[in-house]
């Protein structure tokens, strides 16, 4: 009896060929692109207004989703990863590295995008005036940004969704615990249960992406149209080429000559991740998924666990270097003010030392406030990019988490702990589960 019953399960298997096969990830994305845009142009030509609400509120509906993850996801992931340093060795010589390779990149993507603006000039003959901006809803300051750093109290920055502030909190909280030891075994054993919980809540949701983007890019032609575009022309095509340079350029640059890598191998294993970075607009949403390709090539798992939740609070070169030094010159053409040598100075000391305000949520109005209020630009100005931030904000995504999947490569090879076997045979196909086993290749990979 007991050998017939182990052969049960065993019977399912003989017939592979009845499986329907499985659509890919990126040609589900593709095909939600497509969709999206075709039903927004019927929307909007053909003035069809349910369509158009009922693409907004499927968009709405995935962002929110995507957001209602980010508190207690943020604040676990960076108490794991503070942590899970002290499973690694040099752990303070490798914290130091990580934060100085963020501002290097970050400096060079602002240096770019103040070369591009002046180059461009991409507030002339827009045709925009100063009364057509308005002042954004939230707004940054430097008193903001550090009196923001500390909460009151410890239930506000999770109703508000002030990222920051969790940050700090998860930051003390991973400190204490690495000073207290094993007295403190069963919080973080808690608290990696309660992170793998939230990891795989959200890929649930990251598996609705395709819809989501039907109702995102839908939503986005149907409101704004394609005209919009035209007055912004010169600025979308400057975000998207800056952010094109650093991804396309300077990565694989610094992976050649710094990392001494195959970028080739780097973006067929961060694909994944940068696809979906750019179809969300969340580089904390894409958190999860951004940390297995990481690991997938070759950096080990007790740093990315920390780097990659590390970098998705503070590493932003689309939305924290390239889009603000754009967007100050942009707004200051508008509003017919000069900018001088100190001026652009001032924008690449925001971009390093303020880049955690865009804190990895969908948008960087935060980011743009804080820096035109360091250079004493209107604030209306964030008025006039509000309208096409929809359409910018996909590139500047996908280029913070590729510089976030980046950033570990480089110090794991420069430190000499990147697995080379498991970098060298990275590949493109999308990782079906990252909350889940490892699939046999990976652990083949792993056993090399």
């Amino acid at each position: 009896m007991s050998a017939s019953v182990s052969e049960a399960p065993e019977a399912p298997e003989a017939k592979p060929s009845s499986r329907i096969p499985k659509v890919p990830f990126w040609a589900q994305i593709i095909a939600g692109l497509v969709l999206g845009a075709l039903l927004g142009w019927i929307a909007r030509s053909q003035d069809v207004s349910w369509l158009k609400e009922t693409l907004g509120q499927v968009g709405d509906i995935f962002v929110q989703l995507l957001k209602l993850a980010v508190a207690p996801l943020v604040f676990f992931a960076i108490l794991v990863s503070i942590t899970n340093l002290r499973k690694v060795n040099n752990a303070a010589r490798l914290a130091s590295r990580t934060l100085l390779w963020f501002m290097i990149t970050s400096l060079i993507a602002v240096a770019i995008g103040l070369a591009i603006g002046l180059i461009t000039n991409p507030g002339s003959g827009t045709g925009l005036t100063p009364q057509d901006g308005k002042l954004p809803k939230r707004e940054g300051s430097w008193i903001d940004f550090l009196t923001g750093i500390v909460p009151t109290d410890v239930i506000t920055p999770f109703t508000e969704l002030n990222v920051l502030q969790i940050v700090f909190m998860a930051a003390v909280a991973g400190i204490a615990a690495l000073k207290l030891g094993d007295r403190v075994k069963p919080i973080l054993a808690l608290s990696e249960s309660v992170l793998e919980l939230l990891q795989k809540a959200l890929w649930w949701v990251i598996r609705l992406a395709p819809i989501g983007t039907v109702g995102l890019i839908g939503f986005a032609i149907a409101d704004y149209g394609w005209d919009l575009i035209g007055k912004y022309a010169t600025f979308t095509a400057d975000v998207y080429v800056g952010c094109a340079i650093v991804l396309f350029g300077v990565y694989p640059l610094l992976l050649a000559t710094v990392a001494k890598v195959s970028p080739l191998h780097f973006f067929k294993g961060a694909w994944p991740a940068i696809q979906l970075a750019f179809v969300s607009r969340s580089s904390v949403g894409t958190m999860p998924l951004t940390q297995k390709v990481t690991e997938r090539l070759g950096v080990p798992k007790e740093y990315a666990s920390f780097a990659v939740p590390f970098g998705a609070t503070t590493k932003m070169d689309g939305c924290a270097a390239i889009y603000p030094a754009l967007a100050a010159i942009f707004i200051a053409q508008i509003f017919d003010v000069q900018l001088g040598i100190q001026d652009y100075l001032l924008i690449a000391f925001v971009s390093v030392v303020g880049s955690a305000a865009t804190a990895g949520l969908t948008g960087a109005t935060v980011m743009l406030t804080l820096t035109l209020s360091t250079l004493g630009l209107p604030l209306e100005g964030v008025g006039l990019l509000m309208a096409i931030d929809p359409i910018i904000d996909m590139m500047r995504t996908a280029t913070n988490v590729a510089g976030q999947a980046l950033v570990p490569v480089i110090v794991a090879a420069r430190e000499k702990i990147l697995d080379h076997t498991a970098y060298e045979n990275a590949s493109a196909s999308p990782i079906d589960d990252p909350t889940g086993t490892r699939t046999e290749d990976e652990k083949v990979l792993v056993a090399a």
